[in-house]
């Protein structure tokens, strides 16, 4: 529980709602029917809202269940911890809820989607890939750019699921990306102010969050700055890893 709660709020709370939804419908406790994005149901009454949420936290099955429940932590943790477009408090959760704005419009509206889940997964790689530009990502065997990280991802859906699962898929790349015109831009290169900003309110509730417990004390984060942490996995496996550690120190010296 002490890593669980030392984690990110924002990660942490949609890897959590995954990992329970995702148990609950494999192991035929929740009928899958019920979490799926059917916009009709959004009409009925009482209208059945909870249908705009339970999509993105379903993941596939099989092996699918642990890959998307790690990408999805790994990303999402990162860029909540690290990424500089996310310095001050509230800025990635406002970015949560507009690119899962945009893939329900494009992915379930436009193109009569289900299940968002692997929307949102490449809606953090990319935005992962433009945070950590100049760096390389181990794919399966290969070392690619990390620019090339969500379309890799993008190519592997299309082999393994066909076209219909990658147009749905790639609406998480279009959510992102229009996230980063707006906010990043078109501000510094277009002339024009940044378009998205934090609520004031959901700035305050979560500057409090700057508290992360240890089982041998308790830190407190600063506000972000940017990170050359690097994260090892099956696609996220940086060759660099060691540049981020600082200089050494001997333990117990002035």
């Amino acid at each position: 529980m002490d890593v669980f709660w030392a984690a990110p709020p924002v990660s942490r709370t949609i890897t959590a709602l995954t990992f329970v939804q995702s148990a609950l419908c494999y192991g035929g406790l929740l009928s899958g029917y019920h979490i799926l994005f059917l916009p009709w149901h959004l009409f009925k009454l009482p209208p059945q809202i909870w249908r705009l949420a339970t999509p993105f936290f379903l993941t596939g099955p099989n092996i699918g269940f642990l890959y998307d429940l790690y990408f999805m932590y790994t990303y999402s943790s990162a860029l909540e911890n690290d990424a500089p477009l996310f310095s001050a408090p509230g800025d990635y959760f406002v970015y949560l809820l507009f690119v899962g704005t945009i893939i329900v419009l494009t992915a379930g509206l436009l193109l009569g989607g289900y299940v968002f889940t692997g929307a949102l997964i490449l809606a953090f790689a990319y935005t992962y890939a433009q945070e950590n530009r100049g760096k390389k990502v181990r794919f399966f065997i290969i070392n690619i750019p990390v620019v090339f990280l969500p379309w890799a991802i993008l190519t592997l859906t299309l082999v393994m699921k066909g076209g219909h699962a990658t147009a749905v898929e790639g609406t998480g790349i279009l959510a992102a990306h229009l996230y980063q015109f707006l906010v990043r831009l078109y501000p510094q290169f277009g002339g024009g102010r940044r378009i998205i900003t934090t609520p004031g309110f959901v700035r305050r509730w979560f500057a409090g969050n700057r508290q992360a417990y240890r089982t041998y004390g308790t830190a407190y984060r600063p506000a972000q700055e940017p990170s050359q942490q690097s994260s090892r996995g099956w696609t996220s496996s940086f060759t660099d890893s060691w540049s981020a550690r600082g200089a050494g120190r001997r333990l117990g010296g002035g």
